[in-house]
Protein backbone atom coordinates (compact mmCIF):
# COMPACT_ATOMS: atom_id res chain seq x y z
CA UNK A 1 0.00 0.00 0.00
CA UNK A 2 1.42 3.77 -0.71
CA UNK A 3 -1.05 5.10 1.54
CA UNK A 4 -4.03 4.54 3.72
CA UNK A 5 -7.65 6.08 3.73
CA UNK A 6 -8.10 8.70 5.90
CA UNK A 7 -11.50 7.74 6.91
CA UNK A 8 -13.79 4.96 8.21
CA UNK A 9 -15.80 4.97 5.19
CA UNK A 10 -12.88 4.77 3.06
CA UNK A 11 -11.59 2.07 5.26
CA UNK A 12 -14.38 -0.21 5.09
CA UNK A 13 -15.51 0.55 1.11
CA UNK A 14 -11.74 -0.92 0.35
CA UNK A 15 -12.12 -3.38 2.42
CA UNK A 16 -15.52 -4.78 0.90
CA UNK A 17 -13.61 -4.09 -2.47
CA UNK A 18 -10.71 -5.68 -2.08
CA UNK A 19 -8.79 -3.18 -2.72
CA UNK A 20 -6.98 -4.26 0.56
CA UNK A 21 -6.96 -6.39 3.65
CA UNK A 22 -7.09 -5.59 6.88
CA UNK A 23 -3.43 -7.18 6.77
CA UNK A 24 -2.54 -4.92 4.75
CA UNK A 25 -3.63 -1.50 6.62
CA UNK A 26 -1.72 -3.01 9.93
CA UNK A 27 1.37 -3.58 7.43
CA UNK A 28 1.10 0.13 6.41
CA UNK A 29 0.86 1.62 9.54
CA UNK A 30 2.99 -0.32 11.29
CA UNK A 31 5.96 0.83 8.37
CA UNK A 32 4.80 4.27 9.21
CA UNK A 33 5.44 4.13 12.78
CA UNK A 34 8.74 2.38 12.15
CA UNK A 35 9.99 4.85 9.71
CA UNK A 36 8.39 8.21 11.51
CA UNK A 37 7.67 7.99 15.06
CA UNK A 38 11.66 8.62 15.78
CA UNK A 39 10.90 12.36 14.62
CA UNK A 40 7.29 12.44 16.42
CA UNK A 41 7.10 10.04 19.47
CA UNK A 42 3.67 9.24 19.36
CA UNK A 43 3.58 6.05 20.52
CA UNK A 44 5.09 4.14 23.97
CA UNK A 45 4.01 0.46 23.14
CA UNK A 46 3.03 -1.20 19.74
CA UNK A 47 0.97 -3.86 20.16
CA UNK A 48 1.78 -5.74 16.96
CA UNK A 49 1.54 -8.97 17.60
CA UNK A 50 -2.42 -8.17 19.03
CA UNK A 51 -2.56 -6.11 15.53
CA UNK A 52 -2.09 -8.49 13.16
CA UNK A 53 -3.98 -11.08 15.05
CA UNK A 54 -6.88 -8.71 15.53
CA UNK A 55 -6.92 -7.92 11.63
CA UNK A 56 -6.67 -11.58 10.16
CA UNK A 57 -9.65 -12.02 12.28
CA UNK A 58 -11.08 -9.32 10.62
CA UNK A 59 -10.15 -10.23 6.80
CA UNK A 60 -12.00 -13.67 7.91
CA UNK A 61 -15.27 -11.95 8.72
CA UNK A 62 -15.43 -9.92 5.48
CA UNK A 63 -14.50 -12.97 3.35
CA UNK A 64 -17.50 -14.91 5.17
CA UNK A 65 -19.93 -12.26 5.81
CA UNK A 66 -19.64 -9.48 3.34
CA UNK A 67 -21.64 -6.28 4.40
CA UNK A 68 -23.28 -8.28 7.25
CA UNK A 69 -20.05 -8.39 9.15
CA UNK A 70 -19.95 -4.14 9.43
CA UNK A 71 -23.38 -4.26 10.56
CA UNK A 72 -22.75 -6.57 13.28
CA UNK A 73 -19.56 -4.30 13.83
CA UNK A 74 -19.72 -1.05 12.67
CA UNK A 75 -15.85 -0.56 13.32
CA UNK A 76 -15.00 -3.62 11.65
CA UNK A 77 -11.33 -3.05 10.13
CA UNK A 78 -10.55 0.34 12.01
CA UNK A 79 -7.47 0.64 13.30
CA UNK A 80 -7.07 2.51 16.88
CA UNK A 81 -4.66 3.65 18.80
CA UNK A 82 -4.91 4.14 22.71
CA UNK A 83 -3.91 7.23 25.16
CA UNK A 84 -1.98 5.15 27.16
CA UNK A 85 -4.15 6.12 30.28
CA UNK A 86 -6.70 3.71 29.17
CA UNK A 87 -6.18 0.08 30.43
CA UNK A 88 -5.43 -2.57 28.35
CA UNK A 89 -5.29 -5.86 29.36
CA UNK A 90 -1.71 -7.30 28.62
CA UNK A 91 -0.74 -4.72 27.17
CA UNK A 92 1.09 -1.79 28.94
CA UNK A 93 0.13 0.90 30.47
CA UNK A 94 1.57 4.12 31.80
CA UNK A 95 -0.12 7.06 31.99
CA UNK A 96 3.04 9.05 31.00
CA UNK A 97 4.80 8.32 34.02
CA UNK A 98 7.60 6.25 35.43
CA UNK A 99 5.62 5.36 38.24
CA UNK A 100 3.76 2.85 35.94
CA UNK A 101 6.72 2.17 33.44
CA UNK A 102 6.42 -1.90 33.76
CA UNK A 103 2.14 -1.87 34.97
CA UNK A 104 0.45 -4.67 32.68
CA UNK A 105 -3.18 -4.29 33.42
CA UNK A 106 -5.14 -7.64 34.03
CA UNK A 107 -8.46 -6.00 32.27
CA UNK A 108 -9.41 -3.57 29.46
CA UNK A 109 -11.08 0.01 29.80
CA UNK A 110 -15.04 -0.23 28.79
CA UNK A 111 -14.44 2.17 25.57
CA UNK A 112 -11.15 -0.47 24.85
CA UNK A 113 -13.85 -3.14 24.98
CA UNK A 114 -16.53 -1.53 23.29
CA UNK A 115 -14.38 -0.76 20.25
CA UNK A 116 -13.03 -4.01 20.36
CA UNK A 117 -16.48 -5.48 20.06
CA UNK A 118 -17.03 -3.26 17.12
CA UNK A 119 -14.61 -4.58 15.44
CA UNK A 120 -11.55 -2.31 15.89
CA UNK A 121 -7.78 -3.43 15.49
CA UNK A 122 -5.73 -2.11 19.01
CA UNK A 123 -2.37 -0.85 17.25
CA UNK A 124 -0.57 0.33 20.63
CA UNK A 125 -0.59 2.89 23.28
CA UNK A 126 0.04 6.76 22.56
CA UNK A 127 2.48 9.14 24.63
CA UNK A 128 0.72 11.66 26.31
CA UNK A 129 1.84 13.94 29.56
CA UNK A 130 2.19 12.11 32.84
CA UNK A 131 -0.86 11.61 34.42
CA UNK A 132 -2.43 13.90 32.43
CA UNK A 133 -0.87 16.99 33.67
CA UNK A 134 -0.19 19.16 30.80
CA UNK A 135 -1.11 21.33 27.84
CA UNK A 136 1.81 20.59 25.33
CA UNK A 137 2.58 16.90 25.59
CA UNK A 138 6.16 18.02 26.90
CA UNK A 139 5.33 16.71 30.57
CA UNK A 140 5.59 13.01 29.47
CA UNK A 141 8.43 10.81 31.81
CA UNK A 142 8.93 9.61 28.26
CA UNK A 143 9.95 12.35 26.43
CA UNK A 144 7.74 15.08 24.39
CA UNK A 145 5.59 14.23 21.55
CA UNK A 146 6.37 16.51 18.86
CA UNK A 147 3.49 17.94 16.28
CA UNK A 148 3.98 16.08 12.58
CA UNK A 149 2.78 20.07 11.09
CA UNK A 150 6.29 21.02 12.40
CA UNK A 151 8.15 18.83 14.66
CA UNK A 152 9.43 22.05 16.47
CA UNK A 153 6.41 23.24 17.71
CA UNK A 154 3.96 21.28 20.40
CA UNK A 155 1.14 19.38 19.48
CA UNK A 156 -1.13 19.80 22.50
CA UNK A 157 -1.69 18.25 25.67
CA UNK A 158 -2.11 16.04 27.21
CA UNK A 159 -3.74 12.91 24.59
CA UNK A 160 -0.43 14.66 22.62
CA UNK A 161 0.34 10.82 21.15
CA UNK A 162 -3.09 10.75 20.03
CA UNK A 163 -3.50 14.23 18.41
CA UNK A 164 0.52 13.37 16.34
CA UNK A 165 -0.25 10.06 15.44
CA UNK A 166 -3.68 11.43 13.57
CA UNK A 167 -1.78 14.05 11.85
CA UNK A 168 0.85 11.74 10.61
CA UNK A 169 -1.27 8.92 9.80
CA UNK A 170 0.10 6.69 11.81
CA UNK A 171 -3.66 5.50 13.10
CA UNK A 172 -7.34 5.68 11.88
CA UNK A 173 -8.82 6.76 15.25
CA UNK A 174 -7.49 7.91 18.54
CA UNK A 175 -8.98 7.53 21.98
CA UNK A 176 -8.27 10.68 24.72
CA UNK A 177 -9.18 12.17 27.88
CA UNK A 178 -9.97 16.03 28.28
CA UNK A 179 -10.03 17.36 31.59
CA UNK A 180 -9.77 20.58 30.73
CA UNK A 181 -9.18 20.75 26.55
CA UNK A 182 -6.90 17.66 26.55
CA UNK A 183 -8.55 16.46 23.32
CA UNK A 184 -9.71 19.25 22.05
CA UNK A 185 -6.15 20.96 22.21
CA UNK A 186 -4.21 18.48 20.56
CA UNK A 187 -7.31 18.46 17.99
CA UNK A 188 -6.98 22.10 17.36
CA UNK A 189 -2.93 21.68 16.68
CA UNK A 190 -3.08 18.97 14.51
CA UNK A 191 -5.78 19.69 12.27
CA UNK A 192 -8.26 17.26 13.97
CA UNK A 193 -11.50 16.77 14.92
CA UNK A 194 -11.66 16.19 18.50
CA UNK A 195 -14.82 15.50 20.87
CA UNK A 196 -15.17 16.08 24.40
CA UNK A 197 -18.61 14.82 25.16
CA UNK A 198 -21.13 14.99 28.20
CA UNK A 199 -19.79 14.22 31.30
CA UNK A 200 -21.44 10.98 32.31
CA UNK A 201 -22.04 9.89 28.45
CA UNK A 202 -18.83 7.77 28.27
CA UNK A 203 -17.71 5.67 30.97
CA UNK A 204 -14.61 6.25 32.68
CA UNK A 205 -14.20 2.55 34.12
CA UNK A 206 -10.47 1.61 33.46
CA UNK A 207 -9.16 4.71 32.58
CA UNK A 208 -6.79 6.00 35.09
CA UNK A 209 -8.45 9.05 36.94
CA UNK A 210 -6.72 12.74 37.28
CA UNK A 211 -9.49 14.78 38.18
CA UNK A 212 -12.77 12.44 38.71
CA UNK A 213 -15.39 15.29 38.39
CA UNK A 214 -13.76 17.14 35.27
CA UNK A 215 -12.37 14.36 33.53
CA UNK A 216 -14.15 13.72 30.04
CA UNK A 217 -13.44 10.43 28.07
CA UNK A 218 -13.32 11.26 23.93
CA UNK A 219 -11.43 10.64 20.96
CA UNK A 220 -10.08 11.58 17.54
CA UNK A 221 -11.50 11.57 13.86
CA UNK A 222 -10.29 13.29 10.06
CA UNK A 223 -14.15 14.07 9.31
CA UNK A 224 -17.59 14.73 11.51
CA UNK A 225 -19.15 11.40 10.32
CA UNK A 226 -15.93 9.50 11.97
CA UNK A 227 -16.53 10.83 15.43
CA UNK A 228 -19.68 9.98 15.02
CA UNK A 229 -19.56 6.32 14.52
CA UNK A 230 -17.11 6.29 17.35
CA UNK A 231 -19.25 8.18 19.71
CA UNK A 232 -21.91 5.57 19.14
CA UNK A 233 -19.96 3.02 19.95
CA UNK A 234 -18.44 4.20 23.04
CA UNK A 235 -21.44 6.43 24.96
CA UNK A 236 -24.01 4.31 27.08
CA UNK A 237 -24.25 2.92 30.68
CA UNK A 238 -21.39 0.00 31.46
CA UNK A 239 -22.47 -0.89 35.43
CA UNK A 240 -18.93 0.38 36.27
CA UNK A 241 -19.52 4.26 36.27
CA UNK A 242 -22.18 5.25 38.41
CA UNK A 243 -21.58 8.75 36.72
CA UNK A 244 -22.72 7.22 33.07
CA UNK A 245 -26.37 7.71 31.86
CA UNK A 246 -28.31 6.98 28.62
CA UNK A 247 -29.75 10.97 28.14
CA UNK A 248 -31.69 12.31 25.74
CA UNK A 249 -29.82 13.82 23.07
CA UNK A 250 -31.05 17.27 22.01
CA UNK A 251 -32.03 17.67 18.69
CA UNK A 252 -30.84 20.44 16.23
CA UNK A 253 -33.27 23.41 16.03
CA UNK A 254 -34.38 24.12 12.47
CA UNK A 255 -32.97 27.78 12.29
CA UNK A 256 -29.89 27.13 14.89
CA UNK A 257 -28.65 30.11 16.96
CA UNK A 258 -25.31 29.93 17.52
CA UNK A 259 -23.78 32.83 20.55
CA UNK A 260 -20.41 34.45 20.35
CA UNK A 261 -19.47 34.73 24.15
CA UNK A 262 -17.49 38.04 24.09
CA UNK A 263 -15.67 37.32 27.23
CA UNK A 264 -13.34 34.96 25.23
CA UNK A 265 -12.67 37.29 22.68
CA UNK A 266 -10.22 39.52 25.24
CA UNK A 267 -7.02 40.79 24.83
CA UNK A 268 -4.07 38.61 24.79
CA UNK A 269 -6.35 36.37 22.14
CA UNK A 270 -3.59 35.77 18.68
CA UNK A 271 -5.06 37.77 15.38
CA UNK A 272 -4.97 34.92 13.73
CA UNK A 273 -6.97 32.61 15.82
CA UNK A 274 -9.41 35.30 16.16
CA UNK A 275 -9.77 35.68 12.25
CA UNK A 276 -10.04 32.10 12.26
CA UNK A 277 -13.08 32.11 14.66
CA UNK A 278 -14.56 35.25 13.06
CA UNK A 279 -14.44 33.76 9.42
CA UNK A 280 -16.03 30.32 10.75
CA UNK A 281 -18.81 32.88 11.84
CA UNK A 282 -19.44 33.92 8.25
CA UNK A 283 -19.35 30.34 6.78
CA UNK A 284 -22.54 29.31 9.95
CA UNK A 285 -24.25 32.91 8.67
CA UNK A 286 -23.93 31.62 4.80
CA UNK A 287 -25.15 28.42 5.83
CA UNK A 288 -28.59 30.26 7.89
CA UNK A 289 -27.42 30.28 11.01
CA UNK A 290 -28.35 33.10 13.59
CA UNK A 291 -25.29 34.78 15.19
CA UNK A 292 -25.95 36.04 18.28
CA UNK A 293 -23.54 38.15 21.02
CA UNK A 294 -23.74 36.55 24.04
CA UNK A 295 -22.60 36.95 28.25
CA UNK A 296 -20.58 34.28 30.29
CA UNK A 297 -19.10 36.76 32.48
CA UNK A 298 -18.33 34.16 35.11
CA UNK A 299 -16.36 32.19 32.73
CA UNK A 300 -13.17 34.75 33.49
CA UNK A 301 -12.86 32.84 36.75
CA UNK A 302 -12.90 29.46 35.11
CA UNK A 303 -9.07 28.88 34.55
CA UNK A 304 -8.73 29.60 38.76
CA UNK A 305 -11.57 27.74 39.71
CA UNK A 306 -10.15 24.48 37.59
CA UNK A 307 -6.61 25.32 39.09
CA UNK A 308 -8.33 24.75 42.89
CA UNK A 309 -10.56 21.70 42.14
CA UNK A 310 -8.55 19.92 40.18
CA UNK A 311 -5.13 19.73 42.08
CA UNK A 312 -7.27 19.01 45.23
CA UNK A 313 -8.55 15.68 43.34
CA UNK A 314 -5.30 14.78 41.51
CA UNK A 315 -3.68 14.87 45.21
CA UNK A 316 -6.65 12.22 46.23
CA UNK A 317 -6.56 10.41 42.91
CA UNK A 318 -2.73 10.03 43.02
CA UNK A 319 -2.44 8.85 46.80
CA UNK A 320 -2.72 5.64 45.88
CA UNK A 321 0.61 5.22 44.05
CA UNK A 322 2.62 4.07 47.04
CA UNK A 323 4.43 1.96 45.25
CA UNK A 324 3.48 -1.06 47.35
CA UNK A 325 0.29 -2.17 45.37
CA UNK A 326 1.16 -1.52 42.49
CA UNK A 327 4.04 0.57 40.35
CA UNK A 328 7.17 2.37 41.08
CA UNK A 329 7.41 4.14 44.40
CA UNK A 330 6.87 8.18 44.84
CA UNK A 331 10.50 9.04 44.06
CA UNK A 332 8.98 8.55 40.46
CA UNK A 333 6.84 10.84 40.29
CA UNK A 334 7.63 14.09 38.33
CA UNK A 335 7.50 17.78 38.71
CA UNK A 336 4.78 18.56 37.55
CA UNK A 337 2.72 15.93 39.54
CA UNK A 338 4.67 16.77 42.31
CA UNK A 339 3.45 20.30 42.13
CA UNK A 340 -0.23 19.24 41.43
CA UNK A 341 -0.27 17.47 44.86
CA UNK A 342 1.24 19.63 46.64
CA UNK A 343 -1.00 22.63 45.38
CA UNK A 344 -4.04 20.02 45.72
CA UNK A 345 -3.09 19.31 49.60
CA UNK A 346 -2.47 22.77 50.27
CA UNK A 347 -6.07 24.02 49.44
CA UNK A 348 -7.57 20.77 50.78
CA UNK A 349 -5.61 21.63 54.52
CA UNK A 350 -7.39 22.82 57.73
CA UNK A 351 -7.61 26.17 58.01
CA UNK A 352 -7.63 26.76 53.68
CA UNK A 353 -10.30 24.62 52.44
CA UNK A 354 -13.12 26.94 53.08
CA UNK A 355 -11.02 30.00 51.79
CA UNK A 356 -10.00 27.89 48.57
CA UNK A 357 -11.61 24.76 47.68
CA UNK A 358 -15.55 25.16 49.42
CA UNK A 359 -15.43 29.25 47.32
CA UNK A 360 -13.96 27.03 44.16
CA UNK A 361 -16.68 24.97 44.38
CA UNK A 362 -19.53 27.83 44.95
CA UNK A 363 -18.16 29.89 41.77
CA UNK A 364 -18.32 26.09 39.85
CA UNK A 365 -22.00 26.24 40.63
CA UNK A 366 -22.48 29.67 39.35
CA UNK A 367 -20.56 28.64 36.35
CA UNK A 368 -22.80 25.59 36.04
CA UNK A 369 -26.17 28.45 35.90
CA UNK A 370 -25.02 30.98 33.78
CA UNK A 371 -23.95 28.62 31.03
CA UNK A 372 -27.64 26.64 31.74
CA UNK A 373 -28.99 30.31 31.23
CA UNK A 374 -27.36 31.00 28.17
CA UNK A 375 -28.22 28.02 26.55
CA UNK A 376 -32.25 29.14 26.70
CA UNK A 377 -30.88 31.92 24.49
CA UNK A 378 -28.65 30.23 21.94
CA UNK A 379 -28.35 26.32 20.90
CA UNK A 380 -24.67 26.08 20.76
CA UNK A 381 -21.39 28.56 21.01
CA UNK A 382 -18.52 28.77 18.82
CA UNK A 383 -15.10 29.83 20.23
CA UNK A 384 -11.73 29.63 20.29
CA UNK A 385 -10.14 26.42 21.85
CA UNK A 386 -6.79 27.85 22.72
CA UNK A 387 -5.59 31.51 23.00
CA UNK A 388 -3.03 30.54 20.68
CA UNK A 389 -1.45 29.07 17.54
CA UNK A 390 0.44 25.29 18.14
CA UNK A 391 3.62 27.17 20.20
CA UNK A 392 7.29 26.00 20.23
CA UNK A 393 9.09 23.39 22.10
CA UNK A 394 9.96 24.77 25.37
CA UNK A 395 8.46 28.01 25.25
CA UNK A 396 6.57 27.45 28.33
CA UNK A 397 7.79 24.72 29.49
CA UNK A 398 9.70 26.67 32.68
CA UNK A 399 6.84 29.07 33.15
CA UNK A 400 3.73 26.75 34.52
CA UNK A 401 1.48 29.92 34.93
CA UNK A 402 1.99 30.72 31.35
CA UNK A 403 1.50 27.08 30.40
CA UNK A 404 -1.91 26.68 32.55
CA UNK A 405 -3.41 29.97 30.59
CA UNK A 406 -3.17 27.44 27.44
CA UNK A 407 -6.28 25.96 28.97
CA UNK A 408 -8.13 29.60 29.35
CA UNK A 409 -10.95 28.66 26.35
CA UNK A 410 -11.43 25.21 27.50
CA UNK A 411 -12.55 25.01 31.49
CA UNK A 412 -15.90 26.36 31.28
CA UNK A 413 -16.57 23.34 29.27
CA UNK A 414 -15.11 20.70 31.76
CA UNK A 415 -16.90 23.42 34.68
CA UNK A 416 -19.63 22.45 33.51
CA UNK A 417 -20.15 19.35 31.96
CA UNK A 418 -21.33 20.55 29.13
CA UNK A 419 -20.71 18.91 25.32
CA UNK A 420 -17.77 20.63 22.60
CA UNK A 421 -16.42 19.72 19.45
CA UNK A 422 -13.29 20.92 18.15
CA UNK A 423 -13.75 21.79 14.56
CA UNK A 424 -10.33 21.73 12.22
CA UNK A 425 -10.45 25.04 9.53
CA UNK A 426 -7.55 26.67 8.15
CA UNK A 427 -3.16 26.81 8.88
CA UNK A 428 -1.76 30.10 10.29
CA UNK A 429 1.40 32.05 8.17
CA UNK A 430 3.45 29.47 9.64
CA UNK A 431 1.72 26.14 8.42
CA UNK A 432 0.07 25.27 11.60
CA UNK A 433 -3.02 24.23 12.12
CA UNK A 434 -5.96 26.48 13.53
CA UNK A 435 -9.90 25.85 14.06
CA UNK A 436 -12.51 26.49 16.97
CA UNK A 437 -15.03 24.23 18.87
CA UNK A 438 -18.32 24.11 19.22
CA UNK A 439 -19.74 24.31 22.50
CA UNK A 440 -23.48 23.02 23.38
CA UNK A 441 -25.81 21.68 26.33
CA UNK A 442 -25.30 18.76 28.35
CA UNK A 443 -26.34 15.89 25.37
CA UNK A 444 -25.90 17.90 22.69
CA UNK A 445 -23.34 16.06 21.10
CA UNK A 446 -25.72 14.77 17.69
CA UNK A 447 -26.77 18.74 17.60
CA UNK A 448 -23.22 19.52 17.41
CA UNK A 449 -22.64 16.40 14.96
CA UNK A 450 -24.73 18.62 12.31
CA UNK A 451 -23.68 21.91 12.67
CA UNK A 452 -20.10 21.15 12.00
CA UNK A 453 -21.12 18.57 9.19
CA UNK A 454 -23.25 21.74 7.95
CA UNK A 455 -19.80 23.63 8.12
CA UNK A 456 -17.84 20.82 6.49
CA UNK A 457 -20.21 20.67 3.21
CA UNK A 458 -19.97 24.32 3.47
CA UNK A 459 -16.33 24.96 2.98
CA UNK A 460 -15.70 21.45 1.40
CA UNK A 461 -13.39 20.14 3.95
CA UNK A 462 -11.19 17.33 3.17
CA UNK A 463 -9.19 15.38 5.46
CA UNK A 464 -5.74 16.01 5.52
CA UNK A 465 -2.76 14.00 6.78
CA UNK A 466 1.14 14.90 6.80
CA UNK A 467 3.03 12.88 4.37
CA UNK A 468 6.41 13.21 4.93
CA UNK A 469 7.49 13.85 8.36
Amino acid sequence: MKTAPLTIKETQDGLLKGRFSAVDLVNFYLTRIQKFDKKINAYLTVSEEIAFKQAKNVDKQIENFREKAIEEKPLLGVVVSHKDLFLTKGVRTTAGSKVLESYIPPYSATVVQKLEKAGCIMLGKLNCDAWAHGSSGENSDFGPTKNPWNPKYVPGGSSSGSGASMAANFTLIATGTDTCGSVRLPANYCGLYGLKPTYGTVSRYGVVAMASSLDSIGHYGRCVDDIRKVFNVTKGEDGRDSTVIDGDYINISPRPKLGIPKEFFKSGLDEEVEKTVMEAVKVFKKIGFEIKEVSLPKSDYAIAVYYIIQPAEVSSNLGRYDGIRYGNGRDNFGPEARRRIMLGTYVLSAGYYDAYYLKAMKVRSLIIKEVSKVFEAVDALIAPVAPTPPFALGEKINDPLQMYLTDIFAATANLSGIASLAVPFKFSSKGLPLGFQLMGPRFSEYSLFEMASAFEKETGYTPRVVENI
